[in-house]
């Protein structure tokens, strides 16, 4: 690496600063140790919405600038010319000194706009819950509620000078930049929870494919294993098995000494058995350490060339960022290019030992990986509260149990069969957020996740009792929710294997009509009809001496897309809507 690619370490107005030479426009970015992460699930969106605020004064401009809000980390970060840099980053330090509160609702709109179109992912909620790192999964519900003075001292609490970073790439660095900001600490990673007993877990859910996380030791074999995990899925799904069409790993570093792995295979209905198998079966040969010096090679090149390329250690800036304010140390292209030479299929399969022993798994709906060692996510919780009971009209329905502790739902084995009480329970003292609707309607979430549903309706639940409730949940957990619309006809949610009261995200399926039943039953016979007549014309008609090689494959083809076509629809219509209980 030459002279110009090293990395110096400077300070500008007090705060750490980092920076390289590079040529052309300027590159720089101001990040600090916040995200959400650190919010409640009562006010989440917090960070975000500070975010969104410091950047409105920044207007329409001719060079490009942008924010992100990430787990633990909050980036601003810009690229022109150097009076545009300073400019940039000057506004944005004097914005968070200043938030325009007058911007205040209508960016809260802007957010739930932009909410609308997120699809979060669910392992975050599975492994740690309502809280912490899991709060990624969730919607940024505190949003709605927040007030000018809440988002203030949230900016003064975490947008400060000692924790911040910048970093800078360029020519030289600007004159003139002022970051005037606050005094303040750095702030400590934060915490991190678990949601999960035991590990390796599954849970089962959706109908997309395969995914799974671990966590495991922040090294460079980590990193090179994600790479090979990568490249042992795609060979065993896609070209050998024909399974999957997208199969994919990464390595994405916490930060705090860990990272997660995450590795991905995608599967039709009919695929989702070999798929699992599939996938299962390539995470088991890199634990028994069938791991090729050639698949280590492969990767190991790709991530040299990264490293050694002629951006490389401007595209590394931000992660730097990051390290320092984690309290890390980070590491020169030299160290990190000596780590990778110096890694065998010893160290990855070391590597493959940890991840199994923390690896998260999220299979198909209807599907299971206890077969292959992994330990059902719980769904319900060990106990029930003491109160109470209100009942529904029908017999099988959940009992609602409001204590003085908390709320359970509760649901009595069936008559004649062995067996205790099954319930899921969210204590007042450990609710991580109840939603809140004019009618009645309330929704308490526990920071393990866990879901209670209060619909006073099905339950005849008296205003008085709502009221008790209300007044347990800690203010700071309470979400007011606009009125719904219509409203709510759907009854509490069961304990059963076949509802799971941990709800990804929050949100309600609607329940399902007559009509699209109906539709279920008839594109379902049709689907299986031509997936039957699919699956035996691509057995048997390769073997008949009339039809061409060529022709067969079209044929085949043409008949799995009708199938899947049939299908899609039943599919859609399921995992949109519940059945009426």
């Amino acid at each position: 690496m030459n002279q110009q690619a090293a990395v110096h370490h400077t300070e500008v107005d007090g705060i750490p600063t980092l920076f390289t030479y590079a040529a052309g426009p300027m590159r720089a970015g101001l990040v600090f140790r916040v995200g959400a992460a650190d919010e409640t699930l009562g006010r989440a969106g917090l960070t975000h919405l500070t975010e969104h605020l410091a950047l409105h004064r920044q207007g329409l401009a001719d060079y490009h600038f942008n924010g992100a809000t990430k787990a633990a980390f909050t980036h601003f970060h810009a690229e022109g010319a150097e009076h545009e840099i300073v400019a940039h980053l000057t506004g944005v330090c004097a914005s968070l000194v200043d938030l325009p509160m007058d911007r205040l609702e209508t960016e809260k709109e802007i957010l739930r706009t932009e909410e609308s179109r997120r699809e979060p992912g669910q392992l975050p909620l599975w492994r740690y819950g309502a809280q912490g790192y899991g709060l990624v999964s969730y919607p940024e519900w505190g949003v709605r509620n927040v007030s000018a003075q809440d988002v203030w001292q949230w900016a003064r609490t975490w947008f400060t000078r000692g924790n911040a970073t910048l970093w800078i790439a360029g020519e030289r660095l600007p004159a003139g930049l002022s970051l005037e900001l606050p005094g303040g600490d750095r702030r400590p990673m934060p915490a991190v929870t678990s949601a999960l007993p035991v590990a390796p877990a599954y849970f089962s859910d959706g109908t997309g494919g395969v995914l799974m996380d671990a966590v495991v030791t922040d090294t460079t074999a980590a990193r090179l294993y994600a790479a090979v995990l990568e490249r042992e899925l795609s060979r065993a799904l896609r070209q050998e098995g024909g399974y999957s069409y997208t199969t994919a790993a990464d390595h994405t570093s916490r930060r705090d000494g860990f990272a997660l792995v995450t590795a991905f295979a995608d599967a039709l209905p009919a695929k989702q058995d070999a798929v699992l198998g599939g996938f299962v079966d390539v995470l088991a040969g890199l634990r028994a350490g069938r791991i090729a010096q050639a698949d280590l090679d492969a990767v190991r090149g790709r991530a040299d060339a990264a490293l050694t390329a002629h951006d490389a250690v401007v595209r590394r800036l931000p992660g730097m960022a990051e390290e320092l304010l984690a309290g890390r140390l980070p590491r020169t292209s030299e160290e990190l290019r000596s780590e990778l030479w110096a890694t065998a299929p010893a160290h990855l399969h070391a590597v493959a030992l940890e991840a199994e022993g923390t690896a998260l798994m999220q299979v198909p709906a209807r599907h299971s990986a206890d077969w292959a060692g992994y330990t059902a996510a719980p769904v319900r919780s060990p106990y029930a509260v003491t109160g109470r009971r209100f009942t529904q009209n029908r017999k099988d329905a959940p009992e609602l149990v409001v204590g003085d502790d908390g709320v359970s739902l509760t649901e009595r084995p069936a008559a004649g069969t062995a067996g205790t009480e099954r319930a899921v329970t969210v204590l007042y003292r450990s609710c991580a957020a109840m939603l809140s609707w004019p009618d009645g309607g309330r929704r308490l979430i526990g920071t393990d996740g866990i879901t209670v549903e209060v619909e006073p309706g099905p339950y005849g639940i008296d205003a008085h009792t709502v009221a008790v409730i209300d007044a347990a949940v800690p203010p700071a957990a309470v979400v007011q929710m606009p009125p719904r619309q219509p409203p709510p006809r759907r009854e509490a949610a069961g304990t059963g294997d076949s509802a799971p009261a941990v709800t990804p995200a929050g949100a309600a399926r609607t329940r399902r009509t007559g009509l699209q039943s109906v539709a279920m039953v008839l594109f379902g016979l049709l689907g299986g009809f031509f997936a039957f007549v699919a699956l035996a014309y691509t057995v048997f008609g390769a073997d008949d001496p009339e039809t061409g090689t060529g022709e067969w494959i079209t044929v085949a083809v043409f008949l799995w897309a009708v199938s899947a076509l049939l299908l899609w629809p039943v599919l859609r219509i399921r995992r949109r809507t519940t059945r009426r209980i």
